[in-house]
């Protein structure tokens, strides 16, 4: 493995003149169904659901919602999206006969991931906002967070691409992990709803302590437990992103 260049940003760079290009074709559906996830959990279950931690049911989910679809931007983007620029369009083989190397275009994919993380956290902070689901001014720190954890999502979503054989593979990706990982990281339902094995299992996940995170941004209730799930962040970022490059290296060079 080679050590990334700044050149990165010149991969991040076509992927966002790309986005720009066809934003309007794709947006609606990243913007749409959040909003109706929000809205169907919170407004309908919400009616038959009390207060959850001392809050309205909709509040509970808000935080949960908006890293959640942060995690899916991310993770659509590095699996078809880094897929089909692999394998379809051969833009890496063409990028790699520049001055740029391997490391250089798994990171710049990667940190375009955390991009789109990004931009889907803050379209759906807003809309959090005009609802008056959000009560703290430290939730203006929510972008950051979808940072960390575009950045974590997108370097797990790259290295499973840079080992999959064919596209139809992703399905297995969304289906046995992404999906589960929704549901049980204390998105819709608190951590101790579950019995204590699930509890457990449940900081496996790599979401769990990013929306306990969110979360806390959100209300701007802050613990000293909130390092803890900072680190496990940041580590197992590291871990994937180093390992994310190495594994795209084999891919595009034998």
């Amino acid at each position: 493995m080679r050590l990334f260049s700044w050149r990165f940003i010149r991969v991040w760079q076509r992927n966002r003149d790309v986005f720009f290009r066809l934003w309007h074709s794709e947006a609606p559906g990243f913007i749409a169904e959040p909003i109706i996830i929000l809205l169907a959990m919170g407004l309908g279950l919400g009616a038959y659901v009390g207060l959850v931690d001392g809050q309205r049911y909709i509040e509970f989910i808000t935080p949960g919602i908006i890293v959640g679809y942060a995690m899916f931007s991310a993770s659509f983007e590095c699996t078809y999206g880094s897929f089909i620029r692999m394998e379809y369009q051969k833009t890496f083989d063409a990028i790699i006969a520049t001055p740029l190397n391997v490391e250089d275009v798994a990171a710049g994919e990667i940190f375009w991931g955390a991009t789109r993380s990004v931009l889907t956290g803050c379209v759906m902070l807003t809309v959090a906002a005009a609802f008056q689901l959000v009560h703290s001014p430290w939730a203006l720190l929510l972008p950051i967070v979808c940072f960390l954890e575009g950045m974590l999502f997108a370097s797990i979503a790259l290295f499973f691409t840079s080992i999959v054989p064919s596209i139809y593979s992703f399905n297995y990706y969304f289906s046995l992990f992404i999906t589960p990982v929704f549901f049980f990281s204390g998105v819709f339902f608190p951590l101790s709803s579950f019995p204590d094995v699930v509890q457990k299992l449940s900081w496996i996940a790599p979401l769990t302590p990013v929306v306990y995170l969110a979360r806390a941004v959100v209300n701007g209730e802050f613990q000293f437990n909130l390092l803890w799930a900072l680190a496990l962040i940041v580590a197992l970022t590291v871990l994937f992103f180093f390992i994310s490059l190495v594994t795209m290296r084999r891919r595009l060079t034998t």
